[in-house]
């Protein structure tokens, strides 16, 4: 190779590296202008820190509550018949319980109403997605809820609720269409 080739390319070089300076420089004049666009622009308002709440402790009144060392209403509600509570209202324990008995009511949703000739049924769904079929008089919740009436947009039942001392209270409660 000639000293006149090396030249050359030695030149060639160098421009090549001018040229591709120039070209980083122009995007780099980009750049800077819109770093000074955005920071000419106006900050945006910083929200306010939200106001902290106060706990509040709930005081317990163990007088006028439920004692907290006691099953619920709904646990072990046969257990707590074990005492005479008189001749007051109970359940009958002795049957056979139904499916829809072990679920809370409020975890129980009515769907809809449908009749056949003279009979009439409310669409329950459990809490798995199924959906049951209940009429006059089947039990369903785990406090021995009967269904005494269904209305197109409401199942109405009454519950025993054990009252803590071997005896029981009924209790109406019902059901919303949807809710």
């Amino acid at each position: 190779m000639s000293t006149m080739s090396r030249t050359f390319k030695s030149l060639a070089a160098s421009a090549l590296a001018v040229v591709s300076l120039a070209a980083c420089t122009a995007e780099q004049d980009d750049l800077n202008r819109y770093i000074a666009d955005v920071k000419a622009r106006p900050a945006a308002p910083i929200p306010p820190i939200p106001e902290v709440r106060t706990y509040t402790p709930y005081e317990y009144d163990g007088l006028a509550g439920r004692d907290p060392f006691r099953m619920s209403t709904s646990e072990g509600a046969e257990q707590q018949v074990a005492g005479d509570g008189g001749d007051g209202p109970r359940p009958d324990l002795q049957r056979t319980r139904e499916y829809l008995e072990r679920f809370e009511l409020d975890t129980l949703t009515m769907v809809g109403t449908f009749e056949k000739e003279t009979n009439e049924w409310a669409l329950i769904r459990d809490p798995d997605g199924v959906i049951h079929r209940v009429a006059v008089g089947n039990y369903i919740g785990k406090n021995h809820g009967q269904v005494g009436r269904i209305d197109p947009d409401e199942v109405q039942l009454s519950e025993f609720i054990p009252d803590g001392t071997g005896g029981w209270i009924v209790r109406d409660a019902s059901m919303a269409l949807g809710g």
